[in-house]
């Protein structure tokens, strides 16, 4: 691990996040589709950051991007357009039971209110981020089931922690070339620096992103 992402979410202008989930399909004589997919879903990101003064961002951001020694290094982000979660869930939400690799139905109890289709949540003690696919709101006993995206790929035990605000992916960069520069300077001469790793939009013109992945 190398660190935690260090700019906040008032420095992005924009993130994409998406799902990478490998299917393999193929179809038979009578046409009937045949789909396999390979239990490795990830979630990756595209980031757009401000352009800014070196003093202001971009001499810690760019000595963090250095220190990930390209894609070799893992490190921690929280996205800010999912930061918070969507529902009104509070507590301190446990796994109830025990539960087995594949499971995508999660018992919980210790939690009030609701968590909304869209969360994230990350089990304390894991990696891998899941996505809550379903509305799952709190009974009297302050106990839910949660519904969730990929299938566990790690059994949980009773009492293994619930995280659903600021959850951390763990991630790495997806490109070996990373490259700042000049773009101006603001109204008192002071240099602004952009990220100009150039990845071509779907309509042709350049922009410039940040890429990561996680790698489970």
């Amino acid at each position: 691990m190398s660190g935690t992402f260090p700019i906040s979410s008032a420095s992005f202008e924009t993130m994409g996040i998406k799902s990478i989930q490998n299917t393999i399909i193929s179809k038979s004589l009578s046409g009937k589709k045949l789909s396999r997919q390979i239990q490795n879903q990830r979630f990756g990101f595209t980031a757009s950051i401000i352009t800014g003064k070196r003093s202001d961002i971009y001499g810690e951001l760019m000595a963090f991007i250095i220190k990930q020694r390209s894609s070799k290094e893992n490190f921690t982000i929280v996205p800010p357009e999912v930061e918070d979660a969507r529902g009104d869930v509070s507590g301190a939400v446990l796994v109830n039971g025990v539960h087995s690799v594949g499971d995508t139905t999660i018992d919980v109890d210790g939690m009030t209110g609701t968590l909304k289709a869209g969360d994230f949540i990350k089990f304390n003690g894991h990696t891998k981020v899941y996505m809550v696919v379903a509305d799952a709101t709190a009974d009297g006993s302050n106990e839910a089931t949660l519904t969730i995206e990929p299938p566990l790929i790690s059994a949980l035990a009773n009492n293994e922690g619930v995280t659903f605000d600021n959850v951390p992916f763990q991630v790495h960069l997806k490109n070996d070339l990373q490259e700042f520069g000049v773009v101006g300077a603001d109204g008192s001469g002071n240099l602004l620096y952009k990220f100009l790793k150039k990845t071509p939009r779907l309509e042709g013109s350049p922009k410039h992103f940040l890429h990561v992945s996680s790698f489970l």
